[in-house]
């Protein structure tokens, strides 16, 4: 055979196979790329593709060469996949690459295969569901942060109280103990924006006065270099806000959305809370059931597939060049384990056949549309220019999966 695969190592999903091509079938490559070469080059003394094809041979021997080796392992790649029955993931690499005309072109060709999935075990699994009863307290800290969305700031002329905003000049003195100019900063007391010895300073002041202090950074600070250190502080007071919630009524209730009263809202926002806690309450069974069928399920992981969405993690979070390396540390595992979910929820859907179709997506846009009281093709026009539809299609199918593991499984109430 012109191509053959000398061996075979399997590590994961890491494959590397060395192959072989036959000396006959380099020289027939090396005879088709010289002649595209000549058709190619001017040469002096000869019109373009009339000259000789040993002064073509000889003059462009490394050009030759190249071409032939490119074309003969494209070729060679093509024939292993298929051979080899490989589904590779990532771009097959060429390492160790040697050519003889006498005995021939080898390679060593590395790449990562999609793993195979076995999940051998997916039942006698139990998950507790959490309880999702919504208590008053509940609804009362909602509310209150809705009106803390509508309070109001107003001045006042004395000493801060926790809980006020207040503008201050701030200074810290550098190594040779001088105080530079002062920055200004808004902070609300009590609210972790500042080391709480600062805020203590700006305690003891009134707008318009000022103080320098020793201030102790704690032991526990992030900078480490200043953690634990004393250094003078001067503080100036320009300002102090006080905030003033919005009476809890009528009023605020309509100021708030299409809601008659103070019950109608209590009313909406406790539906709103006991539909959230309900599919919290949901995603937990899911989650457990899903860990206990991946820990009884080990397989291998594509690395690159994980340093992709730790990729995207970093770019979602805007994390500068400089951090991402420790960004991927920290976040290494959460990827592996989103990978490590993906996949079998993909096998499942596959072996099962609980993949949505067209018509599932079509038939959950016009939904969609209903609710909305919107066209059926605006909506579903939107929705594909946003890149939505795919979406939605992962989230019917992990919804269909996920039900045929619940009916596999126990659930118990909590």
């Amino acid at each position: 055979m012109d191509i053959q695969v000398l061996s075979r190592q399997a590590e994961g999903v890491e494959r590397r196979l060395q192959i072989s091509i036959s000396a006959t079938r380099v020289a027939s490559a090396k005879d088709s790329a010289a002649k595209r070469v000549a058709l190619q080059v001017r040469l002096p003394g000869f019109r373009v593709g009339k000259a000789p094809a040993a002064v073509v041979r000889k003059k462009y021997a490394q050009e030759i060469e190249a071409e032939a080796i490119d074309q003969l392992m494209r070729e060679a790649y093509d024939s292993v996949i298929e051979s080899e029955k490989l589904q590779p993931i990532t771009q097959p690499h060429a390492h160790d690459v040697k050519l003889d005309d006498a005995t021939g072109l080898t390679f060593e060709l590395h790449c990562e295969v999609k793993p195979e999935l076995t999940l051998e075990r997916l039942t006698g699994f139990t998950a507790t569901r959490p309880n999702p009863a919504v208590t008053d307290a509940q609804i009362t800290e909602q509310i209150d942060s809705m009106r803390d969305q509508k309070a109001t700031w107003t001045p006042v002329e004395e000493k801060p109280l926790e809980g006020d905003m207040v503008a201050v000049m701030l200074a810290v003195a550098g190594e040779d103990g001088t105080i530079p100019e002062g920055k200004e900063y808004r902070i609300v007391i009590g609210a972790g924006q500042a080391i709480s010895a600062i805020e203590e300073v700006i305690l003891g002041l009134t707008p318009g006065s000022t103080a320098e202090q020793s201030v102790k950074w704690p032991d526990d600070f992030p900078d480490e270099e200043q953690a634990g250190k004393s250094k003078m502080v001067r503080a100036q007071l320009t300002e102090v806000k006080r905030k003033s919630m919005p009476p809890l009524d009528d009023a605020l209730a309509r100021e708030m959305g299409d809601f008659d009263s103070l019950d109608a809202l209590t009313k909406a926002v406790r539906e709103d809370l006991e539909g959230n806690a309900v599919r919290e309450a949901d995603a937990t069974v899911r989650g457990a059931l899903l860990e206990q069928v991946i820990e009884a399920n080990p397989f291998d992981v594509p690395p690159s597939w994980v340093k992709q969405l730790v990729k995207a993690y970093a770019q979602a979070y805007q994390v500068p060049e400089g951090e991402i390396e420790q960004f991927s540390g920290q976040f290494g595992a959460t990827a592996e384990r989103q990978v490590r979910r993906d996949l079998v929820i993909e096998t499942l859907a596959e072996r099962e056949q609980l993949a949505a179709t067209e018509k599932d997506v079509d038939e959950k846009v016009a939904e969609m549309a209903g609710k909305r009281g919107a066209d059926t093709g605006q909506v579903y026009a939107a929705l594909q220019k946003a890149g939505r539809l795919r979406e939605i299609e992962r989230g019917i199918t992990e919804e269909r999966v996920f039900e045929w593991l619940l009916k596999q499984n126990t659930v118990t109430q909590a």
